[in-house]
């Protein structure tokens, strides 16, 4: 992965109206520098479904520190968002495990080749991915449908709040529209 400059003052890009790119492959050539996604296994039968959230050391936490990984979980209501927030040294890697998210990415990061990109991943049980989000990507996410959510994440250090910005989920800079597309 590389390593972009990241700074605690942060420069807000200004934003056109809108979601970005909308990522529907794994490879897709507009993802923001450093995200990185990732199918994973999920096994239905008439109980319900197994879900592999994690495997130590492989896949998209095989860089994390065992000593300092820290595996957390959020239970979100429906329609809530929750977003922007940025890590200045913290990557994530987030498991939508119940129903589906509208996850909203933006690369703070002077330096980065993208910065100033959008990206949205829809994700969950229709799209069973895990998201790699770098420091210096601002993250957030919209509950879509009737039921909660659950959204699992592994880090790769401790929970530090000095590590942690935070931008309101409307802010006019990064004009993020959260409304129903309409498609």
């Amino acid at each position: 992965m590389t390593a972009v400059a990241f700074e605690k003052t942060i420069d807000i890009p200004v934003c056109d109206s809108g979601i970005g790119d909308v990522i529907t492959s794994v490879e897709s050539t507009r993802l923001i520098e450093g995200v990185r996604c990732a199918p994973i296994a999920i096994w239905p039968d008439d109980r319900g479904y197994f879900l592999e959230v994690q495997r130590a050391g492989l896949g998209l936490v095989s860089q994390f520190p065992k000593e300092t990984t820290q595996i957390s979980a959020a239970l979100n209501y429906p329609g809530i968002i929750k977003a922007f927030h940025y890590h200045l040294h913290q990557t994530d890697v987030w498991t939508p495990a119940m129903n589906m998210l509208q996850v909203a990415l933006i690369d703070l990061r002077p330096l980065s080749p993208t910065y100033g990109r959008r990206n949205t991943i829809y994700a969950g049980n229709l799209r069973p991915w895990q998201i790699l989000i770098p420091p210096g990507v601002a993250h957030g996410y919209k509950v879509l449908g009737a039921g909660p959510s659950l959204l699992i994440y592994a880090t790769d250090r401790f929970y530090d709040p000095s590590d942690e910005g935070r931008i309101p989920y409307d802010d006019p800079r990064l004009n993020y529209d959260w409304e129903l597309q309409h498609k």
